[in-house]
C-alpha cells in the first residue's frame, strides 16, 4: 500500500476530505519524525513502538573492490509490534 493509496482509504473510512486525510498522515508522520529526533519513543498500546537504536561504527567492505571502508556510528530508526498487532497478522 503505497501514501497515496492510506489517504484515499482514510479519507473514505471516516468520510473526511482527502485533503484533511493527507494533513492528518503528514502530521502523524512529522510528529513521529521530531519525537524520535529528541530520542523520544512514540508508543500505541496493542499496535507498536516507534523509536531509535544505535549502531556501532564498524569496519566495512566495498562488495565491488573488496576494499575496507570505515562505517560511522549512527542512530537509526526502529518499530517494534506489538501484542495485538502481531496477533492479527498471524491469523
Amino acid at each position: 500500500m503505497t501514501k497515496d493509496q492510506m489517504i484515499a482509504l482514510i479519507a473514505e473510512n471516516s468520510k473526511i476530505t482527502k485533503k484533511q486525510a493527507t494533513d492528518a498522515v503528514q502530521t502523524f508522520m512529522s510528529t513521529v519524525t521530531k519525537q524520535l529526533k529528541k530520542g523520544e519513543k512514540v508508543s500505541f498500546a496493542g499496535f507498536g513502538t516507534f523509536s531509535t537504536s544505535k549502531r556501532k561504527a564498524r569496519i566495512g567492505r566495498n562488495p565491488q573492490t573488496g576494499a575496507k571502508i570505515n562505517i560511522p556510528a549512527r542512530r537509526v530508526p526502529v518499530f517494534k509490534a506489538g501484542k495485538h498487532l502481531k496477533e492479527a497478522v498471524r491469523k
